[in-house]
């Protein structure tokens, strides 16, 4: 590989990494095509056979999607703990909807009891689960 950053984030990737450390980008080596040319044999011109090998396809192993937006959990887990019962959690995350319910709903308390253990949830799940259930990647 030429380049030390990652194509997807532009994180700083370490020398003969076959991902990004950071997003998890399948990075791809770099390897020459194969040629093979027939030379002619008899006085008869014959066409010259070129095969190429394909590029290999990117399959994402984890299951997590490069277009997912970048999100902190830890910033996630701290707005709702602190601001739960507003919903700025579920808005930070992308779910307007659920922000919006816990906004309406904010004057009962529940939402600041919901946010409270979400809070705690989101901090205390590995990685992937939070990448995966939220549809983001983690900084």
């Amino acid at each position: 590989m030429s380049e030390n950053v990652c194509p997807q984030c532009g994180a700083p990737l370490d020398p003969g990494a076959i991902e990004c450390r950071f997003c998890g980008e399948k990075l791809a080596t770099q390897q020459p095509s194969q040629v093979v040319q027939m030379q002619p044999q008899t006085s008869t011109v014959q066409p010259q056979v070129i095969i190429q090998q394909a590029a290999p396809q990117q399959v994402y192993v984890s299951g997590i999607n490069p277009s997912w937006p970048i999100k902190s959990k830890i910033a996630a887990g701290l707005l709702a703990i602190f601001f739960g019962g507003i919903g700025i959690h579920k808005f930070y995350l992308g779910k307007i909807g659920m922000g919006i319910l816990y906004l309406v709903f904010c004057w009962t308390g529940i939402p600041a009891l919901l946010g409270l253990v979400e809070g705690i949830i989101y901090l205390c799940s590995n990685d992937e689960n939070f990448q995966l259930k939220h549809h983001v990647r983690i900084v």
